[in-house]
């Protein structure tokens, strides 16, 4: 269920310096601690429109199959999340339109409904607080999102990150790369900062 939309001019994005990349969710319009009746989904590039979505049980069921049974390793769960977060994509996508979002940015530029990382980042984050909220994270926790940039890793790209517990390593969850629906790639945050992508790992 779709509430009233509060459309927000779009930020200016410089693109030579991380500090444009200060975490969204010190924004007041952007509900920082969700629950499956209420959390805040971006879109039309650097959360230039931002509303707020509920889930019915049923929705909710269908999202967190994946992670219903608990993951026997880390590695099972992280497969698991992803799986989740694509269904989740899926489900607020028929309510928000994003449903049309491409992977990346160029085949999807100027339409409606497309996400650029910052979009991405901002609602993989808010949907593994969700996860994380229910209990379903049991090897993982929410970590903050992470910014890699330099001359070998082309523009400025952000994503959400999950943080193993015991080791405490560190794991891009990128939904960027591929089409709404699609399985986020889901690396380690040193080779993602190094250039990692679906079609190079």
């Amino acid at each position: 269920m779709l509430n009233k939309p509060r459309y927000l001019t779009t930020l200016l994005v410089l693109l030579t310096a991380a500090p444009v990349y200060a975490d969204l969710f010190v924004r007041d319009d952007i509900i920082t601690t969700p629950t499956r009746d209420s959390f805040s989904v971006c879109f039309d590039h650097t959360c230039a429109s931002v509303v707020t979505v509920s889930l019915t049980p049923d929705e909710w069921r269908n999202a967190i199959r994946p992670l219903q049974k608990p993951a026997a390793s880390a590695a099972a769960e992280r497969a698991a999340i992803a799986e989740s977060i694509a269904l989740l994509e899926a489900i607020v996508g028929r309510y928000t339109g994003t449903h049309r979002d491409r992977g990346r940015n160029l085949s999807g530029i100027g339409k409606p409904g497309q996400l650029d990382c910052i979009d991405e980042s901002t609602n993989t984050t808010t949907y593994l607080r969700l996860l994380e909220r229910d209990g379903l994270l049991r090897h993982h926790r929410v970590g903050k999102r992470s910014t890699r940039f330099g001359l070998f890793v082309g523009m400025p790209h952000t994503t959400a990150v999950i943080v193993e517990v015991g080791s405490a390593r560190r794991y891009a969850v990128d939904s960027w790369f591929l089409d709404n629906g699609q399985p986020p790639f889901i690396a380690e945050i040193d080779l993602w900062k190094a250039g990692a992508a679906p079609d190079t790992h």
